[in-house]
């Protein structure tokens, strides 16, 4: 009896430690980064995982539905220019019906996932960004304020934080493990409903929708600079970062800033966006990888803003119509188009003409493929890349330059980069008429009266009658702004956003 005693304080004196020990940790990591306190949390709290044969979606949800939050936020109304998306995030992940709104509600909600016990909650940038007031509904339906520690337009993430203590937490996972045809979750807040949780497979890695290019167009005053100097400010330069992990697990308006995970219960992806004619769900959404969410969130916790390395150069996704159009061979890779003059592509002897082939030995055949691994860096950091020239392999290794060091490509060279003219649309068009304006609520747009055969136009089955409302982000009314527009695509792409009578449509090429 006496030996077992011995035991039991022996085990009550290490438990008392080891909580002490966990207690002061806890007091004394406010200077820990989010992952540390995420490693410090399931060090002692590990996730249990089914040994079932089969896939078991119980302990998963049970797991991160508590650490799933819904936020809702109150702020001012903006008007709407009427262009809008397929791809519908910005209006339709805040409720409401198809079709864009004409100007943004009063309210708007959507969902949030809690990193760390103390407090720490990432969402989306299109869920607070410009919000007066955001109330986060926790799972034991207390309600509490938040305030944004920071935000990203070019990746749509945020941070906010929330005062409190002892919160449930989801574990952030490994997104570069995530394969095609994996089961994953969806959990978040869906039309103003309870914590929802669906269930699906990774449909497809590294998509880019192009829906964040079209809220970071230059401003006038930017462009009239761009002109006037040559050079265009980097912040400028739109540089979203778009390499969604695309799902057919059911996601609705509201989920938008909610948790996508694994059958572990692991989170690998923010939820963002649907591709949707309705605002509803109809086969996809898209979610942010967690691990370029990691860099961004760290970030926000450490500056209040996102440190961006860049390499300083503007490509073209090389496929078979571009390299022919190139006059090239190869039709994988990514074309440089430009070098910036002060970046660090410049200084590693990348140059005009380059296919960049590989980013640390990763072949590389879109640009999501390179923007993801490129925006989890930090300026000084060095990436090696592998470029073809003249049909030879040559590796380089570039130290990434932050904003402030890069200058834009002049106006001829944009124009280079976009390869695109009027007589390359192979289109004519008028002045949309007032009446045609207000039908679809728009303030710009000229009416496609002609599409010649075998030009871009006629390629992308873009018809008569359609109203072109804007061009590379430009409005455009008469012909000569829509020629005006073309060289003024920094991307290399040529971003035609259109509305007709079965909605809005948005043309890339």
């Amino acid at each position: 009896m006496k030996k077992i005693g011995l035991i039991l304080l022996a085990a009550l004196v290490g438990g008392a430690s080891a909580i002490g020990a966990y207690k002061m940790l806890e007091r004394n990591n406010d200077g820990m980064s989010l992952t540390e306190k995420q490693n410090l949390i399931f060090a002692n709290n590990p996730i249990k995982v089914s040994s079932a044969g089969t896939v078991d979606f119980i302990q998963a949800a049970s797991a991160v539905s508590p650490a799933v939050v819904h936020i809702r936020t109150t702020f001012k109304s903006s008007s709407d220019d009427g262009s809008g998306s397929p791809f519908d995030m910005m209006e339709q992940f805040f409720g409401g019906g198809g079709g864009l709104r004409r100007r943004m509600p009063q309210a708007a909600s959507g969902s949030g996932v809690i990193l760390t016990a103390d407090g720490y909650i990432v969402t989306n940038n299109h869920v607070v960004e410009n919000s007066e007031k955001i109330e986060v509904i926790l799972s034991d339906r207390r309600k509490v304020q938040a305030k944004v520690i920071g935000r990203d337009p070019n990746t749509d993430l945020a941070l906010i934080k929330v005062e409190e203590k002892n919160l449930p937490v989801v574990k952030m996972g490994n997104s570069d493990n995530v394969q095609v045809g994996e089961w994953v979750l969806a959990v978040g807040f869906p039309l103003d409903l309870q914590t929802t949780v669906t269930a699906g497979i990774v449909s497809a890695k590294s998509r880019k929708i192009g829906i964040l290019d079209q809220v970071q167009q230059p401003t006038q005053e930017q462009y009239d600079e761009y002109r006037r100097t040559g050079k265009m400010p980097a912040s400028a330069i739109p540089s979203s970062i778009e390499s969604y992990i695309q799902t057919d697990a059911a996601i609705n308006p509201g989920n938008s800033g909610g948790a996508l995970v694994n059958a572990n219960g692991e989170l690998i992806g923010i939820n963002a966006a649907i591709a949707s004619q309705s605002g509803r769900n109809e086969g996809y959404g898209f979610a942010i990888p967690i691990n370029l969410a990691k860099k961004v969130l760290e970030d926000f916790k450490k500056y209040g803003e996102v440190k961006r390395g860049y390499i300083g150069v503007t490509f073209r996704p090389l496929d078979a119509d571009v390299a022919q159009e190139l006059k090239l061979k190869d039709n994988s890779g990514l074309y440089v188009s430009d070098v910036l003059p002060n970046g660090g592509g410049a200084a590693a002897g990348i140059k005009s003409g380059d296919i960049i082939k590989k980013v640390e030995g990763y072949e590389i055949y879109d640009s999501p493929d390179l923007q993801e691994k490129i925006g989890r860096l930090s300026p000084g950091d060095k990436v090696d890349l592998t470029i073809s020239r003249n049909g030879e392999m040559k590796d380089v290794t570039v130290t990434l330059r932050g904003e402030s060091t890069i200058n834009a490509p002049k106006t001829a060279s944009a124009g280079k980069a976009t390869g695109t003219s009027m007589d390359k649309l192979g289109a004519t068009f008028a002045p949309a008429s007032p009446a045609l304006k207000a039908k679809y609520g728009i303030k710009s747009g000229v009416v496609v009266t002609s599409v010649t055969p075998g030009k871009a136009f006629d390629s992308l089955d873009i018809p008569k009658g359609l109203v072109v409302t804007s061009v590379n982000g430009k409005p455009v009314n008469s012909s000569q702004d829509v020629s005006a527009a073309l060289p003024t695509s920094a991307s290399g792409m040529t971003t035609i956003s259109a509305v007709g009578p079965n909605g809005n449509y948005t043309f890339k090429f």
